[in-house]
């Protein structure tokens, strides 16, 4: 991944407001070449000990990522007053932009 595009994902990351979240897809689609895989990826390989809000960014369809850190991700949301609905999604209200 170019280091341009790897700036802008961080960038953008770094704006999501505490207690919103929002997409792989639209942290992409505020890119000049981003896909969510590539969002995904950046958010992958983030250094140790950073402070940038990763875990407010969730799936298209206002679900968490199966990854290895959804359930941390799932308790710093729950923190921020982020709630989830039966079907494990994210109100539509919550999503930033």
């Amino acid at each position: 991944m170019k280091s341009a595009l790897r700036e802008q994902i961080l960038t953008i990351l770094a704006e999501i407001p505490p207690g919103r979240v929002t997409t792989y897809g639209r942290i992409a689609a505020m890119t000049d070449a981003g896909t969510p895989r590539l969002v995904a990826r950046a958010l992958r390989e983030l250094p140790a000990g950073h402070d940038l809000p990763w875990f407010r960014v969730i799936t298209a369809s206002r679900r968490l990522a199966d990854h290895s850190g959804a359930e941390r991700q799932r308790h710093l949301l729950l923190a921020e007053g982020i709630a989830f609905d039966a079907r494990g999604r994210v109100a539509a209200e919550r999503l930033w932009p």
